[in-house]
């Protein structure tokens, strides 16, 4: 592809909008590819809005594919007009690696102003689903393993909590206006120390066209039908980074799956080790990726 893009005069062409709606990158994403890295050149109308053909469309496609495997951004341009079958270059892996050690240390000394800046920077060069799997997934997983036994534990946690409550909620109430996707109900089960795994459970649902109303704080379980039916929910995703208790897990969660009118889904590592525990009763269980735990729910509604 030229640096100048140019199509034939009847060639079907979309605005940025239409193809953040076909490919899932959302426009921001798309100008910072285009302005800092040139993978992209769309045409641009007199009043200077961006147009995007076909064949610009694919390569949206092709750049989420050398993501996917690792490929760090900076990297793309030169491996788009290679044959399909071209390696991903080793130095990927090293390039995430790196971030989530900056992700770590920057909670680690408190400091916002960093963590501003890798939020930022991943949510304009990756997608959504990318960077939760390569940065914040492994490196809540992290702290998470340190703050165990490790002073100062509380304070980091709650820093890193606030920071991404007041990013994310930002980020879900403008995609809320716009979504016209099932509303999905989100709040934590009562052992989770922390909402961190459901603040990102929602960054996922919510980039993947849900309607997102957030909980931060656990409901009394006895409450949650009244809330999906008053606040009209397709469905209910609780999430938790511990084991919860036994009890809960056993007999509470599968009592009120039957209790509901809508499908009662578990996400976060939670999912994952109560899976034995669950796999026999009517509570989805969704995993601890988050993004794959998401792309199960569509399934899960229309069933229900």
């Amino acid at each position: 592809m030229t640096d100048k893009a140019t199509h034939p005069a009847d060639t079907p062409l979309y605005p940025i909008r239409e193809v953040s709606r076909l490919t899932g990158v959302n426009s921001v994403t798309l100008r910072a590819w285009e302005r800092r890295y040139g993978l992209i050149c769309p045409q641009r109308t007199p009043k200077g809005h961006r147009l995007y053909a076909r064949e610009d469309i694919e390569r949206v496609e092709r750049i989420l594919q050398w993501l996917n495997r690792g490929v760090p951004v900076s990297q793309v341009k030169d491996l788009l007009d290679q044959p399909e079958v071209a390696p991903a270059p080793e130095p990927a892996s090293g390039d995430w690696s790196s971030q989530r050690r900056q992700l770590i240390t920057a909670v680690e000394a408190l400091d916002l102003a960093r963590l501003e800046a890798l939020f930022n920077q991943g949510l304009a060069l990756y997608p959504v689903t990318t960077c939760l799997v390569e940065l914040w997934q492994p490196a809540v997983r992290e702290l998470e393993e340190q703050w165990d036994d490790q002073l100062g534990a509380t304070l980091q946690r709650r820093c890193l909590e606030a920071f991404l409550r007041t990013r994310i909620g930002t980020r879900l109430y403008h995609a809320n206006l716009a979504s016209q996707g099932p509303r999905l109900l989100l709040t934590p089960l009562p052992d989770d120390p922390g909402p961190l795994w459901l603040l990102l459970a929602a960054l996922a649902a919510s980039d993947a066209g849900y309607h997102i109303q957030l909980f931060d704080a656990p409901l009394p379980l006895g409450e949650l039908p009244l809330a999906a039916e008053r606040l009209r929910a397709s469905a209910l995703l609780l999430a938790s980074g511990r084991a919860e208790r036994a009890d809960l897990i056993r007999r509470q969660l599968p009592r009120l799956a039957e209790q509901l009118e809508v499908p009662l889904a578990l996400c976060g590592p939670v999912a994952r080790i109560r899976h034995s525990d669950l796999k026999a009763s009517q509570v989805a269980l969704l995993g601890d990726d988050l993004p794959q735990a998401i792309a199960q729910l569509g399934p899960l509604l229309r069933e229900a």
